[in-house]
């Protein structure tokens, strides 16, 4: 009895000492085995005591005092065990950390484009005056680009030569669209009035890039639709518009016009900001910009959207994004907002 304790307690302090010592999960498997594993050093003192010299009792008091080291090394390894793994999961991280940390204030960091600048801070205006942002694809059909807008068969606009038609499905029939007004169609199919929308986007044009032009430029349109709505409704818009965005010094006007989509109709115009009204190459020696057409929805396209025309009305509008910036940061020249110059972007 007494050589089975004190090889008992000898392999207790070394047990305990070589979890301890072990610097690794795998260095620790090892010890486990070692000491508390079935073939291991604790499990040979178990068949010490088949000795025929032990009575009962000497087996009963030397069979318990084995257990209680052996549950006391298996504890002692899973303590151990759980501090490794943490800590080699800490190292783990470490090593595989990504520094995330934001570019100092020193060096450059890119922005918007000029464009994309002036779309937001239009978005603001219009929502300021309680319209909706609306989008739509910019790959279209000819009915929602020209035939639900009122555009005769035989329009200058539905021609090849002025609208870019893609080989796609029937011929004539997809397009790049030349504006965003299909959007004001799918808005009024898509709910009920009152409808006060602005829709921005890309469109494309075969235009000729000159100071005022570029075949592919982003625009906007505004639809607003109840009942009661009429021309000073959309002469008031105008002109909050021009306030909000220009500035109160900037005065608009309205001159007689003709589209297929709006009856009457109007180009909406805005003093030079270049030349403040003496006089340009931007805007051709008359002190105005034109911005864009507008006017009160064509009972036709109302139609085409599900309303009924004798019971609401409404008004539409619209115009390019890029010759309100280029108006509105003095800009004398339309086709460097697709120069990609460096030195022309960190200016805005």
């Amino acid at each position: 009895m007494a050589g089975v304790l004190s090889d008992l307690d000898s392999v207790a302090k070394e047990g305990q000492v070589a979890v301890d010592g072990a610097a690794t999960v795998d260095e620790l498997r090892v010890v486990e085995a070692e000491f508390v594993g079935k073939k291991g050093r604790i499990g040979g003192l178990n068949r010490l005591l088949g000795n025929p010299s032990l009575t009962v009792d000497d087996r009963r008091a030397a069979g318990a005092a084995i257990q209680a080291v052996r549950d006391e090394l298996i504890a002692r390894v899973e303590q151990r065990r759980a501090a490794l793994a943490s800590a080699e999961r800490q190292a783990r991280l470490g090593s595989e950390r990504l520094d995330l940390t934001e570019v100092t204030l020193d060096r450059p960091r890119g922005h918007l484009h000029l464009v994309n600048q002036a779309r937001n801070a239009l978005e603001d205006v219009f929502i300021g005056m309680g319209y909706v942002v609306a989008e739509g694809p910019e790959v279209e059909t000819d009915w929602y680009s020209f035939e639900a807008l009122n555009f005769p068969v035989g329009h200058p606009a539905r021609d090849g030569f002025d609208t870019l038609y893609l080989n796609l499905g029937e011929p004539g029939t997809m397009l790049l669209r030349p504006h965003t007004s299909p959007v004001q169609i799918r808005v009024m199919q898509a709910q009920a009035p009152p409808i006060y929308a602005v829709m921005p986007g890309r469109t494309y044009r075969k235009d000729t890039p000159d100071a005022r032009h570029n075949p592919n430029f982003q625009q906007i349109e505004g639809l607003a639709v109840d009942r009661g709505i009429s021309f000073g409704d959309l002469a008031g818009t105008i002109d909050a518009f021009t306030r909000a965005y220009f500035g109160a010094d900037i005065g608009s006007r309205l001159r007689p016009a003709s589209f297929p989509f709006t009856e009457p109709s109007a180009e909406f115009e805005v003093a030079c900001v270049i030349c403040h009204g003496a006089g340009c190459r931007t805007c051709s020696g008359t002190g105005w910009i034109e911005l864009g057409g507008c006017g009160m929805v064509h009972p036709n396209v109302l139609r085409a959207g599900g309303l009924d025309p004798e019971e609401y009305s409404g008004f539409a509008f619209g115009f390019g994004i890029d010759r309100l910036a280029q108006m509105h940061h003095n800009i004398a020249d339309m086709r460097v907002l697709n120069d990609n110059d460096i030195r022309f972007a960190r200016q805005f």
